[in-house]
């Protein structure tokens, strides 16, 4: 029978998870503290151990995670948060975590996971990448469950040599994913370039890629080095990788192959050793097959494929986004300090199509005019003080089914008006839902509720 413990501060959710992996077959235990798991390690030996990210003490799981790994270096660690950062999923991948999940729970994901660990441990195969550097935070913001996530793909293909292609909207932030795989790869002390390729002119692009010779073309003074040979030894970007053309395409597929450039005009050619990464807002899927893109090229750029997730699909993120663009609005010199409730809930409610990136233009924009030190619906753009459905919203006219939601909406609502009524208690939202905890998870899970601790 494999010997599995649970961390976590919170009984409840102590007792979820002794549920699940029971129902698996698996002896659990469980601890609530730092002290009584590192007593419960030192006493017996477990093939798996699930633990909290922020324990609620001094102690972090992270923490110990380098401790079981020292004093129980054949056990597995799954380290699990509601509020993980970039940072956290390389620090745990770094130490040797099994893989990093996020809260609210999706239990499949956890029990799929927990089978993979113990499956992994039989076997004897690794248990996870190691990172060789970190350095500087990432510029990526959010605590979502998808956030979590790609943080975590993040942390685990950064100290690969694999090109990378990044996808996602135009304004998600796929540089700062790029640079966020630069800084924690083993290339982080050399040159990071990035290119437009869609700001920059067919002929003038081959230019800036490769290079040209002294006299290859009206204006070449003298012999110039191209992005590849600066990043020699790093890594450059290549944004927008679909506004190419299918007769650069080649060149770069020559590049990927070859390892090697050959400058415009010239007659021999240059080795380069450079990591890859290339970034697009376009389904290049559909560029294959409409043929202005080159298969053999997606291929070679999709070894590992990285989605960014627009704005609209992690808007629980919204808060911190906001937080973090008034901060940089007050170092440029804009006197609002905070965003009031009622602002909050209409940028929560926008759909933003120019996702980060407008939000971030529009905070810097109601930091600059605010009345005061707050920034109030009054202070947001036009097209963000017409939203309707955001002002229904608002608390002082919340309903809960005032603009005639859909059954789903409409449970959601109920679910967290539930649990605000109870204050949190997961027990006592199940008893007036009517249903087990485990349902409760699941329809948390379904909706990207937090279930958040409280006292029972």
């Amino acid at each position: 029978m494999k010997q599995i413990l649970v961390i976590d501060d919170d009984l409840e959710t102590c007792k979820f998870l002794t549920e699940i992996f029971a129902e698996e077959g698996w002896h659990v235990e469980s601890s609530q503290s730092a002290e009584a798991a590192r007593e419960a390690v030192d006493a017996h030996q477990f093939d798996l151990i699930v633990s909290d990210i922020n324990l609620g003490s001094r102690t972090t799981g992270v923490a110990l995670l380098k401790e079981f790994k020292s004093a129980a270096p054949d056990s597995e660690v799954i380290l699990i948060s509601g509020f993980g950062t970039l940072e956290t999923a390389v620090e745990a991948v770094r130490e040797g975590a099994f893989d990093y999940i996020s809260k609210p729970f999706n239990v499949n994901e956890v029990i799929s996971t927990a089978r993979r660990a113990l499956k992994g441990r039989d076997a004897g195969a690794p248990a996870a990448v190691l990172l060789k550097e970190y350095s500087e935070a990432s510029g990526l913001v959010g605590h979502s469950h998808k956030m979590i996530e790609l943080y975590k793909e993040i942390a685990l293909v950064a100290a690969s040599r694999s090109t990378v292609l990044i996808t996602g909207e135009s304004g998600t932030g796929k540089e700062l994913v790029a640079r966020a795989l630069h800084r924690n790869s083993t290339r982080a002390s050399r040159a990071f370039v990035a290119v437009n390729c869609g700001a920059i002119t067919e002929t003038l692009l081959e230019s800036e890629l490769f290079g040209h010779v002294k006299g290859s073309f009206t204006g070449a003074t003298a012999d110039k080095r191209g992005l590849f040979e600066e990043a020699n030894d790093g890594t450059i970007l290549l944004d927008e990788i679909g506004e190419t053309s299918l007769a650069l395409q080649v060149k770069l597929l020559r590049v990927l192959q070859e390892g090697e450039i050959r400058r415009v005009g010239g007659s021999r050619s240059v080795r380069v050793d450079v990591r890859v990464l290339a970034a697009t807002n376009r389904d290049l899927e559909r560029e294959v097959k409409e043929g202005r893109f080159r298969e053999d090229l997606y291929y070679r750029l999709s070894v590992v494929t990285l989605r960014v997730p627009p704005l609209r699909e992690r808007t629980e993120d919204l808060p911190l986004l906001a937080a973090h663009a008034l901060r940089q609005a007050r170092d440029s010199g804009a006197r609002a300090a905070t965003i009031s409730e009622e602002a909050l809930v209409l940028l929560s409610s926008y759909d933003w199509p120019g996702n980060v990136r407008e939000l971030e233009n529009t905070i810097a924009h109601a930091a600059l005019y605010a009345r005061g030190q707050v920034i109030t619906p009054e202070d947001l753009p036009a097209r963000i003080r017409s939203n309707t459905r955001g002002l229904e919203a608002a608390p002082h006219t919340q309903s809960l089914f005032k603009d005639l939601p859909s059954l789903d909406e409409l449970e959601r609502r109920y679910l967290i008006h539930v649990l605000q009524s109870v204050g949190g208690s997961r027990t006592r939202a199940a008893e007036v839902l009517g249903i087990d905890r485990r349902t409760l998870y699941r329809m948390a899970e379904r909706f990207s509720i937090n279930l958040k601790t409280s006292a029972e």
